[in-house]
């Protein structure tokens, strides 16, 4: 990666590929635009239509104020959503950063649920506003979370992640508590380019070159990133004004676009990952073609979207329709990662946050002592008509068959998670890891988004072979395409990526098509214990068992991969057949898991990062740790789900989401130094 580093010395001439890929793209997006442009107004009419509309003719007014405004926002979103990622993603050094990264969009996304349930008078005011406002709410919170780690890319990073985690749940349980008002929320998220006047995109275009501007002025310190801290300072860069620099650039776009269009995922991972697989070699070029080929992008999958809804188009999601484009792309273009020249996720590979412990197995053997406590308090705690009440005796054997089955689970959900997250984030030397990122527990929920449209009422188990299905199709799909570089961790996060933002994006699909099964859908995805079986907590408990035994035989794995392939191979370890094992392992817990539990309990991503940041760093303690606070988490969970809202259930991965977070934040917000022995 030490291209990365440093300017070419002899950088070449406009590089073919990239190119060559906008133009593909372009010609295909014309090619629908001008169909859709055609019907909408014959292309003979278009000149007066231009230069002397008859605002009489109604098809004269839709093609100057709906249709062309529709098109130009349709490039600007995706420039400015190009640009924004290719500044996070060589900023914060990780190539699956994007402007989702920090938590913009769901921030936008809570503020606007919460401003229309007790604030609408803000909402009529201007919806726009709020958005924005909830946008920067969430980065501020960031930069607060990483201020005292020195803005450093995996202090960052993990901040945006928690912030937009909690802010994601704390969306969809206002969602899920308020259906009937907040649905069309679904389609806002899903990103709609519909336009009523020229005036959203003369807002955005000043922005976008304003931003275009700043990134050309701050072309020098962007490139010196590149080196490590130590190096780029001694050049001169000041990190911390940089760094705050170049992240309010990308967020102020990035919360532009969402403020204006609602949440447009997945362009601003893909736009900058094209360009480099196209051929852009050094910063300069990706940031030049990231925003051409962000733009090219949406108006394509925007042009798609009219062309396939006809009539229905303002009700169909852009961003969905991005992602549905966008995946199999970036999974056809994977076999060429070897020309990838990305940003070093060296600096993320070792937080440096937290502290260490001097007595790690007391602390493992701590926590394994807190689950009886936690289970005892669970299965006997509870709120009844009559307020809280202690279960013992009759009354406890009465209803620990109801709320027995149902912690059995979710212990064993959040232990497989936890093991999961630490396998991959380690594997991968990356903290953004986790069994949701590869794709997965995505593949699991389109699995059953099938059945349940294709099914009238589908039983217990037709759903968990649906669910089984999904799962055990996109791992194969992830596998077959990482064969040929023996598993890369680049290559598997990315075809993860491609995979979780294809599913999630049919599935954003159909939950905004309004039907009453996407609603249920919402149910299962936000993670719900209610109704386990004891046949399922059987089910779960015996599927931990055997996969947990597994794991410790792969410490070794874990502690070697870390220090590079030259290192392993030096001390014999056989990278491909290891990488194999370890992805398999975790697909495979991912999976037991996410049929229990849902895709969303966010449990493989914090687990991993709340044992390191408590001082477990060696991978066997590290995977014991994870595995404990997994159960505990969601063993706790479970608990407040039953009791919080009695008589209602609400999700476990949410309230897991909202349990962890926090908790999370604080241990970010602390100095580097504090705590530690």
């Amino acid at each position: 990666m030490a291209d990365l580093a440093a300017p070419c010395p002899h950088p070449p001439a406009v590089p073919r590929g990239p190119a060559l890929l906008a133009l593909a793209l372009g010609l295909a997006a014309a090619v629908l635009a001008f169909r859709e442009l055609h019907l909408l107004l014959p292309v003979d009419r278009w000149p007066g239509a231009l230069l002397a509309p008859d605002l009489m003719d109604m098809d004269q007014v839709l093609f100057n104020y709906s249709a062309l405004p529709r098109l130009a926002m349709a490039l600007l979103c995706g420039a400015a959503l190009g640009l924004s990622g290719a500044l996070f993603q060589r900023v914060l050094r990780n190539p699956i950063a994007e402007p989702s990264t920090l938590g913009i969009s769901a921030g936008a996304q809570l503020a606007l649920g919460a401003a229309t349930l007790h604030a609408p008078a803000l909402m009529e005011a201007s919806r726009e506003a709020v958005a924005l406002a909830g946008a920067v709410a969430a980065m501020l919170l960031v930069l607060a979370l990483s201020w005292r780690q020195d803005l450093r890319p995996v202090s960052v990073v993990l901040s945006g992640l928690v912030v937009g985690l909690t802010c994601a749940a704390l969306g969809a349980t206002l969602i899920l508590l308020n259906g009937d008002y907040l649905m069309s929320l679904f389609i806002w998220g899903g990103g709609s380019l519909s336009q009523q006047g020229w005036g959203d995109a003369l807002t955005l275009l000043p922005r976008l070159a304003a931003a275009g501007i700043a990134s050309a002025l701050l072309m020098r310190p962007l490139v010196l990133l590149g080196l490590d801290d130590a190096a780029a300072r001694n050049l001169g860069v000041a990190l911390h004004a940089t760094r705050l620099a170049i992240l309010l650039v990308a967020v102020w776009l990035a919360a532009s676009v969402v403020a204006l269009v609602g949440i447009v995922g997945f362009v601003g991972l893909a736009a900058p990952t094209f360009a480099r697989l196209a051929g852009a070699r050094t910063p300069r070029q990706a940031m030049a073609w990231a925003p051409v080929i962000g733009a090219l992008l949406l108006w394509l999958a925007d042009a798609a979207t009219q062309t396939l809804a006809g009539g229905q188009a303002s009700l169909v999601p852009t961003g969905a329709m991005t992602a549905l484009l966008g995946g199999p792309l970036l999974l056809w273009m994977l076999p060429r990662l070897h020309a990838l020249a990305g940003p070093t996720d060296a600096g993320t590979a070792s937080t440096g946050i937290g502290r260490t412990v001097a007595h790690p197995w007391r602390l493992v053997a701590g926590l394994a002592l807190a689950l009886p406590l936690l289970c005892w308090a669970a299965l006997a705690l509870g709120t009844g008509p009559d307020g809280w009440t202690l279960a013992t005796g009759d009354q406890f054997a009465r209803l620990l068959p109801w709320r027995g089955p149902r912690l059995a689970a979710s212990l064993a959900a959040g232990a497989m998670l936890g093991a999961a997250g630490t396998i991959l984030q380690r594997l991968t030397g990356n903290p953004m890891a986790s069994p949701e990122v590869l794709g997965i527990s995505s593949g699991a929920g389109l699995g059953l988004a099938v059945l349940m449209l294709t099914a009238a009422a589908p039983g217990r188990l037709e759903q968990l072979g649906a669910t089984s299905a999904g799962a055990a199709a996109t791992l194969a799909v992830m596998l077959l395409l990482a064969r040929r570089s023996s598993f890369a961790p680049e290559r598997l996060l990315l075809a993860g990526v491609a995979l979780a933002s294809f599913c999630g994006a049919v599935l954003a699909a159909i939950m905004a098509s309004g039907d009453i099964r996407a609603f249920q859908l919402l149910g299962w995805i936000t993670g719900s214990t209610y109704g386990m079986e004891a046949r399922d907590a059987v089910l779960a408990g015996a599927a931990a068992l055997a996969l947990l035994l597994v794991v410790p035989l792969t410490a070794r794995w874990l502690e070697i991969l870390p220090l590079g392939e030259t290192a392993a191979r030096g001390l014999g370890l056989p990278l491909g057949g290891s990488r194999l094992c370890l992805v398999v392992l975790a697909a495979l817990l991912s999976a037991a898991a996410t049929l229990v539990v849902g895709p969303l309990s966010f449990i493989g991503l914090m687990a991993p990062h709340l044992a390191r940041l408590a001082g477990l760093r060696r991978p066997l303690t590290h995977l014991a740790g994870a595995v404990l606070l997994g159960a505990l988490l969601m063993g706790l969970s479970d608990w407040l789900s039953r009791t919080l809202a009695f008589p209602y259930q609400l999700p476990v991965g949410l309230l897991a989401t909202l349990v962890g977070g926090p908790y999370l934040m604080w241990l970010l917000a602390r100095p580097a130094g504090s705590g530690r022995s």
